[in-house]
């Protein structure tokens, strides 16, 4: 399908979707809508930025627009993924629509939450945590429920909601037309879709593991003492708006007060903070209030502002599938961006795994050259040269971490 037009969608989304200036399906919603359109089971895995939410959220939404019965459900893994989520599909809807919708996430007014539910809405969207709770006081009920979306299924397994999302499905009377979207598809991630999908349809428009064609990507090989300093001069030479990952809670707090004193715009999100602080800190970076994000992995997923032009890796995610969702907060729909990656001795292990995600099936040296700077553009190969250390007692010190995000 070329256009939303000839897909057959109810007349008053098309006319929105015309409005959204939504006129060309992305790959994904190509392949995807006309399935989910017929019923179809769907599973789903594109990498990040490529138009996901408008894959379910259109055949949700003319679902809802054709039947006056039923309700849909999405689940995800995060709170700000949820709201961007509810966002997009209340505008999916229309400003008029008598349609109404439920954000069941924590940190959020329980009383809020209630009165939402207590007047009947037919979207629903939360974090599996706060959707159990709902369903434990009996506030949720799931009964009429026949349209569910599992969105980055692969982040809800890996921060432990298995539990919860089984839990929710037995809550389920009618098993319900499901689409599950995931980055990447391990074996869990199949065990799931054998069990709660009815022969689904599996779509894919690119590898997984591979990030967006107009990334550019940089790795600096340096000491830890020079990360920093090196820092600096990267946001010096960089114009536009910039999210640095770091590695703890502690961390990005630390980091936006010294970038401020240095005489940088930032502010930071981690996990700690309460739902109206992040709000306020991402509206603020939404609307380019400051120029500077310092996050844990907590931004790296469903994260979507399209102005983010730099994605700087100042600490190496712990899990190698979590770098393409940290690169892919940049290059967001069709636009370029880059990603820098500050990388000391201590990360060797964790780059060489980033490097086998990114080139499966490539022979990989097992060191790395320091002090060097490479230019990827995601065809990167390893360095052959070992890093260089310091023979004194400095470089065997390592700092504990503080609780990780």
């Amino acid at each position: 399908m070329n256009a939303f037009k000839e897909m057959g969608l109810p007349e008053a989304l098309t006319h929105t979707l015309q409005h959204m200036q939504f006129n060309e399906p992305t790959p994904i919603q190509a392949e995807a809508i006309p399935l989910a359109l017929k019923g179809q089971d769907i599973l789903g895995s594109a990498q990040t930025g490529t138009g996901k939410t408008g894959a379910f959220g259109i055949p949700l939404v003319a679902k809802l627009l054709t039947d006056p019965r039923g309700s849909a459900l999405v689940m995800t893994p995060t709170r700000e993924l949820a709201t961007q989520v509810m966002t997009q599909l209340q505008a999916l809807l229309g400003r008029k629509s008598k349609i109404n919708t439920a954000l069941l996430i924590g940190g959020e007014s329980m009383p809020k939450q209630l009165t939402q539910l207590r007047n009947g809405p037919r979207v629903i969207v939360g974090t599996p945590g706060r959707i159990n709770d709902h369903l434990q006081r009996g506030s949720l009920i799931l009964n009429d429920t026949d349209f569910l979306v599992l969105d980055e299924t692969d982040r809800m397994l890996d921060m432990g909601f298995t539990i919860q999302i089984e839990n929710v499905m037995k809550y389920m009377v009618n098993k319900p037309q499901t689409l599950l979207f995931s980055a990447t598809l391990p074996k869990n991630i199949v065990r799931i879709s054998q069990k709660y999908l009815n022969n689904p349809a599996r779509v894919a428009v690119s590898p997984t593991s591979s990030p967006a064609a107009k990334i550019k990507q940089d790795t600096l090989k340096i000491s830890e003492a020079d990360k920093y300093p090196n820092l600096l001069s990267q946001l010096d030479e960089r114009k536009g708006s910039v999210i640095i990952f770091v590695k703890t809670k502690y961390g990005t707090a630390k980091m936006a007060k010294k970038l401020s004193k240095e005489g940088h715009s930032a502010d930071a999100i981690h996990g700690d903070l309460r739902q109206n602080k992040r709000d306020r800190v991402i509206t603020a970076f939404r609307n380019k209030k400051y120029r500077i994000l310092v996050a844990t992995d907590v931004a790296a997923r469903g994260l979507d502002i399209p102005h983010i032009e730099h994605v700087i890796n100042y600490d190496l995610p712990q899990c190698a599938e979590d770098y393409i969702h940290r690169i892919g907060r940049t290059a967001r729909a069709g636009a370029e961006g880059s990603a820098l990656n500050l990388v000391t001795p201590i990360d060797k292990s964790k780059w060489h795994a980033i490097d086998r995600l990114l080139n499966p099936g490539v022979e990989h040296p097992k060191t790395t050259n320091p002090n060097k700077k490479r230019n990827f553009n995601n065809k990167h190969k390893s360095d052959s040269k070992p890093f260089h250390k310091k023979k004194n007692k400095d470089n065997r010190k390592r700092t504990s971490s503080k609780k990780a995000a």
